[in-house]
């Protein structure tokens, strides 16, 4: 064999990465994009503790698209919940930890009236 033609044959390799390493890579249309942070609507009706564990009841509003209308919470940060009061309107983020479902954020919230978007 020539000397060219070993070369070509040793370079290809390399040539081959530089131009793969290159290339743009674009998420596919199956890609999972961040998740968009949702505030949940509700209205706090009570507080408990169990098991040295802080625990609030939450009435979801009819808007909420989930089934149930009264859920129980656990709360990571007793701070969170120590400014509101029972009957205050609020919004949260919970996420599922330890096998609960737990909320991770909360702040107040506008009154929701009847018959008028919230």
């Amino acid at each position: 064999m020539s000397l060219i033609r070993i070369l070509i044959l040793s370079l290809a390799p390399l040539l081959l990465l530089t131009v793969a390493s290159a290339q743009k890579l674009e998420p596919g249309p199956n890609a999972k994009r961040p998740a968009e942070t949702v505030y949940t609507r509700a209205r706090l009706t009570s507080s408990f503790e169990e098991r040295g564990r802080l625990y609030v009841r939450m009435k979801l509003l009819p808007r909420s698209k989930i089934p149930f209308t009264t859920m129980t919470y656990r709360v990571r940060d007793k701070d969170l919940v120590r400014p509101f009061s029972a009957g205050s309107s609020v919004e949260f983020l919970a996420e599922r930890l330890d096998g609960e479902n737990t909320i991770t954020a909360m702040r107040l919230a506008p009154e929701c009236r009847k018959f008028q978007k919230c």
